[in-house]
């Protein structure tokens, strides 16, 4: 990647940890070979100490284009109509967000892991229904 393709909104995101994993190691490998990049960054991190945002830059720390986790719930269990599910669709992999992405990777992860769940309680409640009493 060379540095005229790098723009100073990927450089923010660079900074915000908000861009995919591929894209950030070549923003790394093109800050490690130009200073002139190295000094672009710094400025543009000094200013965001400052305060100085632009319109990009609030919209990523918003999250204002990320869908819920609700959602990306319904977009997991299929149930999204055509548009919506493209949407999250190209968010996910096109844009590459790694907030929705984690978020979509913990929810597939607990939809796995609701049968055993489900199972161990009913295991507790079995196992312990003996020991409840009857008022009567």
């Amino acid at each position: 990647m060379s540095r005229s393709t790098i723009s100073d909104e990927d450089l923010r995101a660079y900074l915000a940890e908000q861009l995919p994993a591929a894209r950030m190691a070549m923003i790394e490998q093109s800050l490690r070979d130009s200073e002139a990049l190295r000094r672009q960054l710094a400025m543009l991190a000094r200013d965001n100490d400052q305060g100085g945002f632009s319109v990009g830059e609030v919209w990523r720390r918003g999250r204002l284009s990320c869908p819920t986790r609700g959602q990306l719930g319904a977009y997991l269990l299929q149930a999204l109509d055509e548009g919506p599910r493209e949407y999250i669709d190209f968010h996910l992999q096109t844009i590459g967000c790694r907030v929705c992405n984690a978020n979509l990777a913990d929810l597939q992860q607990a939809s796995a892991s609701a049968p055993e769940k489900q199972r161990r309680r009913r295991k507790y409640f079995e196992s312990s229904a003996g020991y409840l009493r009857r008022d009567t």
